[in-house]
């Protein structure tokens, strides 16, 4: 187990899924199960089920290896049906401990806590973690680097999915601190003018305000819509809109709660109740407001349930963060799940169809070579946790693979390393920047 988890440590594995926890400190975990969440929850990213296509080998390596670092006795790997060419692709290599959990194309399958009920029947407790009920969860590009570091790889590239409104979608292979703007013309570049970009997915993903963004270890993808597309002007929308709609026409039809996955499996979170003591100086029981704290802001309340256009993610993201500045947390107790909770679930394709994206839903094919650019800038946090700090100086001529930034003695964080081959030509307490020789900027 210490062999697995100091090399894990040392290529600097975090979760590729969004969150970059440290890796090596997750496999010291003692688990009953270790999940692969392969299920790539949100629309139009197509990463994680071409990697498993791709490298079946290398990932039933590293779930093999994260099992024995956390003493798992069953291995999942969750991927839903229609990824038939990668489910195909992984079964001649599991270990008689490992299966591949078929879910069905619904969203959000691919949120940890509802990949766990839909793969083992486990819930996990409203202001809990995985953990508590002896899962460990791991994205499929998480497992694939474990299975790297094995071979002592360090996390030096990141494969995204490029797609929308672009000449040319594709899912590519960049080094880590590779502009957008760089990865948005590996794809032909724009298909069209006045359009926005996303990072993530169309639901959950971040809209930029630049493209001089680097890539990192835990960029999901990139995404190119029309500026004036609902989807771009829902993430537009400031919390105190928001507030002002939700008090304006609110009719407590209590849709945005029956199709809330927290709720449909257990959980107290009621987005209509929480909307209500909103909208009324937060009058009602203070345990409501508190469950807010345990909404994923998967967003099933806001682009599908509400007929009227209220956004109870949106209220419910500037609750947390009021609660949390406050110290405040969550306990409840897990109740019965819906009894039409799997009939509730909801259809990717009509989620799409809902959204208006089908004119910008591409296949976006894996591209297996790696693009080399002239120039990274590579974040020293990629992460969570401290900072890493640098150990290169200015003019120190680097090699890919070699550390450039170390973790803090005594703090939970990660190592990063070069990209590329080059020169260090900058270094400051965010980022290292490394130019290949010969090159100008």
């Amino acid at each position: 187990m210490n062999d697995i988890c100091t090399k894990v440590r040392e290529a600097g594995v975090v979760g590729a899924g969004g969150a970059g926890f440290p890796t090596h400190v997750k496999l010291k975990a003692q688990v009953e199960i270790y999940l692969v969440n392969g299920a790539e929850c949100e629309p139009m990213l197509k990463t994680d089920q071409q990697l498993a296509a791709l490298y079946p080998e290398r990932i039933v390596r590293g779930l093999a290896s994260a099992m024995s670092a956390a003493g798992a006795k069953e291995g999942i790997i969750a991927l839903k049906a229609k990824y038939q060419q990668a489910i195909g692709a992984l079964q001649p290599h599991l270990a008689p401990n490992m299966r591949v959990a078929i879910l069905p194309d619904v969203y959000p399958a691919g949120d940890e806590v509802m990949t766990i009920w839909l793969t083992t029947g486990r819930r996990v407790p409203p202001g809990g973690i995985p953990l508590d009920i002896g899962v460990a969860v791991n994205n499929l590009q998480t497992i694939l680097n474990v299975g790297r570091a094995l071979d002592d790889e360090p996390v030096t590239t990141r494969t995204l999915t490029v797609n929308g409104a672009v000449r040319e979608p594709k899912t590519v292979t960049v080094p880590i601190g590779t502009s957008l703007t760089e990865v948005l013309a590996l794809a032909g570049g724009p298909a069209g003018e006045n359009l926005a970009y996303i990072a993530g997915g169309p639901v959950m993903g971040k809209l930029l305000d630049s493209l001089d963004m680097p890539v990192s270890k835990t960029s999901g993808g990139l995404l190119a819509l029309p500026a004036d597309h609902p989807v771009v002007k829902g993430k537009m929308l400031s919390a105190a809109a928001a507030l002002r709609t939700a008090r304006a026409v609110c009719e407590q039809c209590r849709l945005c709660t029956d199709l809330c996955p927290r709720h449909l499996i257990g959980h107290e979170l009621p987005p209509h109740l929480i909307i209500r003591a909103v909208n009324y100086n937060r009058l009602g029981a203070p345990q409501v407001l508190l469950s807010a704290l345990t909404c994923s802001e998967c967003g099933v309340c806001e682009v599908y349930a509400c007929p009227v256009g209220i956004s109870p993610r949106r209220v419910n993201i500037a609750l947390k963060a009021e609660l949390r500045t406050q110290g405040l947390k969550y306990r409840g107790e897990i109740g019965q799940v819906d009894p039409m909770a799997e009939h509730r679930l909801l259809p990717s394709s009509r989620l799409v169809s809902r959204l208006h994206l089908e004119p910008w839903y591409h296949e976006a094919p894996l591209v297996p070579d790696v693009y080399r650019p002239a120039q990274v800038v590579i974040p020293l946090q990629q992460h969570v946790g401290a900072p890493a700090q640098p150990v290169v100086k200015e003019g120190d001529r680097v090699q890919a693979g070699q550390v450039i930034g170390e973790i803090p003695e005594g703090s939970l964080g990660a190592r990063v390393h070069a990209s590329i081959d080059g020169i260090v030509a900058r270094v400051t307490p965010q980022a290292v920047t490394i130019r290949k020789e010969g090159s100008k900027q």
